[in-house]
């Protein structure tokens, strides 16, 4: 009945997206729109091939869940929506035309597909990252999730997929002018064997605190990003640069150059020689990759405390998952606020600390699991800053504070209406000056 009643405002997106592209004049004819899609990766990905353009001498716009770009002019994307909505976009795109952007790219979400608002975009290139179970509160099914993945790539003329992920071959199979796959240190065109599919691996990873190397058919990348993840998101970066015969001396130096992405994997400089990293990480799946590359890269005696939640009105079901997926690698755990909008803080807390205390999952290349007791490695502290000064006072020198979920969010949504100011990076700038106010 839900998914009946979703179908039926469906139709309501696909009319505003029809009226706004119309009203508009069909911007995207006047730009090459670049789409990525994936559970996860999308809004690096989306910065790495803007970069790429930008390093080639294109005007480009951006929309992604962190920020909105028309070449200069950058701000903060403070709407809580990876993909805008039909109207919205379409006014985007206008005003990109406006600007005299020759790109757009754009972070899609699978709501964002399955409800129309892209209708009128034909895609010069659809990326898509990696699938895993995400969204299922709304689609239902992982059959639907992928049907809303795959409407990307229905007017697509480049195809670019991860061929390492789960049905990697059904992107490739659309109708598509051009296929780009690529992958880590495998030769997986070999298994799908599709015909003039192109191909690129990262051969020879490196990884360190602050880089990750790699080879692209002898060429050596230079990445300041961390992990693999990384390394698969600039692979599809890549593959976008050279479907858009951009040289590869050019997609070097422009993946070289970005610092960052903020919330990502986002370093917090302290005096207290603490390692501590903000991330958006919101899957079981995405929190499991990012314990594992901090297990890869820390020391025996260091330790692993991990301030995280679970936003409201979505996906009921992952919330023990991510708890243990950090009851996997976490040396201590905080289980906290994050975005509840209308539902109790307490009981989601509560939905999340069930699979932190109860998880007994291990990882096939670490085999740990950490036996989680309330009170003496994990605690439930519903106010998140709080929950922040409990990890930061919790480590020692070399330790590892990672606070996931909210990334670069500016605000913090506490009702289905109401959203207060709210930054994790600022919040531990806060109380770290608080602390040397009090040694002081």
């Amino acid at each position: 009945m839900k998914r009946f009643w979703q179908k039926i405002k469906n139709v309501y997106h696909l009319f505003c997206s029809i009226g706004a592209a119309f009203w508009f004049g069909f911007p995207a004819r006047k730009l090459k729109v670049i789409g990525v899609t994936g559970t996860n990766g999308k809004t690096t990905t989306v910065q790495l091939i803007g970069r790429i353009l930008e390093m080639a001498g294109n005007k480009v716009a951006v929309s992604s869940t962190i920020n909105f770009k028309l070449g200069n002019d950058e701000r903060i994307n403070t709407t809580k929506f990876t993909t805008l909505s039909g109207p919205a976009v379409q006014r985007f795109l206008f005003q990109a035309v406006k600007a005299q952007c020759q790109y757009a790219v754009l972070e899609v979400s699978s709501h964002a597909l399955d409800q129309s608002r892209l209708w009128g975009i034909d895609f010069e290139v659809a990326v898509i990252t990696n699938l895993t179970p995400e969204h299922l509160d709304y689609h239902q099914t992982m059959e639907e999730y992928l049907k809303a993945k795959l409407k990307l790539f229905k007017k697509a003329k480049v195809a670019v997929v991860n061929l390492e992920m789960e049905g990697a071959e059904k992107f490739l199979d659309c109708d598509v002018e051009e296929r780009w796959g690529y992958a880590v240190g495998k030769d997986l065109n070999l298994k799908f064997q599709i015909p003039n599919l192109k191909f690129i691996k990262a051969e020879e990873l490196e990884q360190g605190k602050d880089f990750s190397k790699f080879k692209v058919g002898g060429i050596q990348f230079n990445l300041k990003l961390l992990g693999r993840f990384n390394v698969e998101n600039a692979l599809a970066a890549i593959c976008v640069g050279r479907s858009q015969d951009i040289d590869w001396a050019v997609i070097n130096k422009a993946l070289s150059e970005v610092e960052k992405v903020s919330g990502r994997l986002d370093r917090v400089e302290n005096e207290l020689n603490l390692n501590i990293l903000i991330d958006y990480a919101v899957t079981p799946d995405s929190m499991k990759k990012v314990g594992e590359l901090i297990l890869s890269m820390k020391k025996p005696s260091e330790k692993i405390i991990w301030v995280f939640g679970a936003c409201g009105r979505r996906d009921q079901g992952k919330r023990p998952l991510m708890g243990q997926a950090v009851a996997t690698v976490a040396d201590f755990a905080i289980v906290t606020n994050e975005d509840p909008y209308d539902e109790n803080p307490r009981e989601i807390i509560d939905q999340v600390f069930e699979g932190l205390v109860n998880g007994k999952i291990s990882t096939n290349e670490f085999q740990i699991t950490k036996e989680k007791i309330e009170g003496k490695n994990c605690w439930r502290i519903l106010d998140r800053k709080k929950a922040i000064e409990k990890a930061i006072n919790l480590a020692q020198a070399g330790d590892w504070i990672l606070i996931t979920g909210k990334g670069a969010e500016e605000t913090m949504a506490i009702s289905k209406t109401k959203r207060i100011d709210w930054n994790d990076r600022q919040v531990v700038k806060d109380v770290l000056a608080s602390l040397r106010v009090q040694k002081g």
